[in-house]
């Protein structure tokens, strides 16, 4: 099976954890992650508590939960099991962040990921 060259994001709409609504727009990017790793679009953090409380932007903690983008071949003995559109779990400290067309998104290895929700 060839590569995939393009990482394509769906078209719709998803439901974030208050009920939400959130509109998600077509997008093509050009990265294209090597062997094992795995190129993951960070959930948004938490803007309140279960209480109502609304967090401040400084005390907000890092999303450990994120959607698989674009996955990699994989190594020749070990192919990779996640698949683009998987939620996914992960270390709070893994993983490496980067910024491309003003979108956050993290890069890690498939060893990183905890679980597939």
């Amino acid at each position: 099976m060839a590569a995939v060259n393009e990482a394509i994001h769906w078209i719709g709409t998803k439901i974030d954890s208050e009920g939400q609504t959130i509109k998600s727009k077509r997008m093509s990017m050009n990265i294209k992650p090597l062997a094992d790793r795995v190129l993951v679009e960070p959930a948004p953090a938490e803007e309140k508590t279960a209480s109502g409380i609304i967090i401040p932007d400084t005390a907000k903690e890092k999303p450990q939960r994120g959607t698989v983008v674009a996955v990699g071949p994989g190594k020749p003995e070990e192919p990779t099991t996640v698949k683009v559109g998987d939620t996914v779990l992960y270390g709070k400290y893994s993983g490496t962040e980067l910024q491309v067309e003003g979108s956050d998104y993290m890069i890690m290895r498939e060893s990183d990921i905890l679980a597939i929700v």
